[in-house]
């Protein structure tokens, strides 16, 4: 029998994404040697230094190298050097737009062993996944600046919704609260004030609400939806939100859940015309880098979500339970869960423990 291989590209891009993609890809390697498929990687130097040697983030028939790939391994767009605008349209902009992966998923929960700081909340209240609007929206990148330098500069930033792109993230988002236990749906709005694009999207989302009656949803104001975050995390479970609303949302979420440092990301083209990416969503990071104290659970939680969408369940099923006893484990912390270790050290104890504990076949 064949084994299946998947190509994955692996971008490290700038920071600690230079140290976790490569953990990453170590853990890859511990899981493919139990031999139920096997990988083939091909690392690309794209970020802030292909940058300085070459005047852009990654080349401009970049996106060819990587499309026939079957997935993409991400660590993170920023360098204190260079604006931010443009590392992230030049590189992890490029690569979602430009692939179309307008779904934007990013589950939250408190791992086992984790402080969340939240004093009310008990581990199963908080168990979210966020729906993130990927491909347009605040992000669409529909504006401009005139008159540079002069008292009567204008600069613009235009939100552009289209029915297309609200539907398809919508339903995607309706789908996935179907397939979860609580089959429950928060659509994140805030139409009281952006009276055009944000009210076609609650007429959308009821619209598109028909089409899954089994689905119980509700309508918050973004602003509201950070209280009830803090207050009420019971009552959410699948959230949905436009590319700027589920940013923000979504890091308030990993805090919650104890730290950015352990929170994954999926950029799906759910068509599967394209390559999908994975990636954690800390950030550059330039503060530790070269330190070796990047916390690389966030890659290793994006790496399930690889898993589960390149179709190896158990394997994905696997890796999120080795990950979980290593998070117990308050001795393999990282500090900015208040611990000590590094990133080789939690990184060794994931690929011992997925080696010690055989997927089965």
């Amino acid at each position: 029998m064949n084994t299946k291989t998947y190509r994955i590209a692996t971008i490290p891009g700038d920071g600690i994404g230079k140290e976790v993609v490569p953990a990453g890809q170590r853990v890859l390697e511990a899981m493919a040697a139990q031999g139920a498929f096997r990988f083939e990687f091909e690392d690309f130097d794209w970020g802030g230094d292909y940058y300085r040697r070459h005047g852009v983030m990654m080349p401009a028939d970049g996106l060819d190298a990587i499309r026939h790939k079957d997935a993409i391994l991400f660590g993170s767009a920023g360098d204190p050097h260079i604006p931010d605008h443009i590392t992230l349209w030049g590189l992890r902009l490029k690569i979602c737009q430009g692939f179309d992966q307008y779904a934007n998923v990013r589950p939250t929960r408190i791992l086992p062993g984790i402080d969340a700081p939240l004093k009310r909340c008990a581990p199963k209240d908080l168990d979210w996944v966020i729906v993130r609007e990927n491909s347009e929206g605040e992000y669409a990148g529909v504006g401009g600046r005139v008159h540079q330098g002069h008292p009567i500069e204008i600069a613009t930033d235009v939100s552009v919704m289209t029915r297309a792109g609200v539907e398809r993230v919508l339903r995607f988002a309706f789908r996935l609260a179907q397939s979860r236990p609580r089959k429950l749906l928060t659509v994140i709005t805030k139409s009281n004030a952006q009276r055009h694009a944000m009210v076609m999207w609650d007429e959308i989302a009821l619209q598109v609400s028909k089409e899954f009656p089994d689905v119980r949803w509700d309508k918050e104001l973004v602003d509201a939806a950070t209280a009830r975050m803090v207050n009420r995390p019971a009552s959410l479970d699948t959230i949905v939100a436009t590319n700027l609303h589920a940013d923000v949302l979504s890091d308030l979420a990993a805090a919650l859940a104890g730290s950015l440092g352990i929170a994954p990301t999926a950029n799906l083209d759910p068509e599967r015309r394209y390559p999908s990416m994975f990636e954690p969503i800390h950030g550059s990071a330039f503060d530790i880098m070269g330190k070796g104290l990047a916390n690389p659970i966030g890659t290793f939680w994006s790496i399930v979500m690889m898993l589960e969408h390149l179709g190896e369940p158990a394997a994905a099923q696997h890796l999120m339970q080795v990950i979980e006893s290593v998070t117990a484990n308050p001795s393999l912390h990282t500090g900015d869960l208040g611990g000590k270790a590094t990133t080789q050290t939690v990184t060794d104890a994931v690929c011992a423990a997925i080696s010690a504990h055989r997927l089965a076949a």
